[in-house]
């Protein structure tokens, strides 16, 4: 077991990271074969790995007794009557595990009353975790080793590093980039794209979507924060957790704090 360089940290952390650990072990196993890729209801895709993932961590996590809403099960509303549950996606970019980019990340977040109180964030190929717990700090376990993360100090626009996705960029989001007067973009898969903005890497991720979940940011919430950085919609309001509706209708802006009202000041421009 790897030793989290956190001292409070909760019994619920280890068991999460240990489902992490244990996912993306499958998901490259798996990864590096010939696996079967079909398309849900909603046009996405989802394939053998989504699956196994799902099943190792929800085994996992099962002996906390906590409900699961999962991407990949049919969502049980008793969880709503419940004040801690585990929110998690199985295999975050699924696009990119087709695609071989090597992006793609598992994730796993404990909410209680509405908010996340850990997070964890698996990165199978790089062997890579990203890991925080509310109060206790983020840290990034690579190279065998931990190092505690923390946002950048850019303040100024136009030396915001951005970074969006690869496969989901729409022109609107575009436009709205250019008009903010930022240059340098990065096209980056699944959750890494907080993981940069938690390590200090880049400084800002807008999207505009109303499609992402609430599984495809409890993980990434809980990181960032405690990373010093920002995750709000795209107009500021705060995100919650354990809805009856789990969808973020409007988008979902992640800083490093210090960009965050600039960006939703012009946002609300539009």
């Amino acid at each position: 077991m790897i030793l989290i360089p956190i001292t409070n940290k909760i019994p619920e952390l280890e068991i999460a990271v240990n489902a992490a650990i244990k996912a993306g072990e499958t998901i490259l196993d798996i990864y590096d074969g010939n696996f079967r890729t079909t398309t849900k209801t909603d046009d996405s895709p989802v394939t053998d790995a989504d699956f196994k993932s799902n099943e190792i961590i929800k085994k996992i996590l099962s002996k906390t007794n906590y409900s699961i809403l999962s991407e990949e099960d049919i969502d049980d509303p008793k969880r709503l009557s419940e004040n801690t549950i585990w929110v998690i996606d199985p295999l975050d970019g699924t696009s990119d595990y087709i695609d071989k980019t090597g992006e793609f990340t598992i994730m796993i977040s404990l909410i209680k009353n509405n908010e996340p109180i850990l997070g964890v964030i698996g990165w199978p190929t790089e062997k890579t975790l990203f890991v925080a717990q509310k109060g206790s700090g983020a840290f990034r376990y690579s190279n065998n080793e931990w190092t505690k993360m923390s946002v950048s100090k850019i303040s100024d626009l136009s030396l915001c590093r951005t970074v969006g996705s690869r496969h989901h960029l729409t022109d609107k989001e575009k436009n709205f980039i250019k008009k903010l007067g930022i240059v340098n973009f990065t096209s980056i898969g699944s959750s890494l794209k907080v993981g940069k903005i938690s390590s200090g890497e880049a400084d800002a991720y807008i999207t505009t979507t109303d499609k992402m979940k609430e599984w495809d940011s409890a993980a990434s919430h809980s990181i960032v924060h405690e990373a010093g950085g920002k995750m709000t919609d795209m107009l500021g309001n705060d995100i919650s957790y354990n809805n009856k509706d789990v969808y973020h209708h409007n988008g979902i802006l992640v800083t490093n704090g210090l960009l965050h009202d600039k960006i939703v000041r012009e946002f609300k421009k539009l």
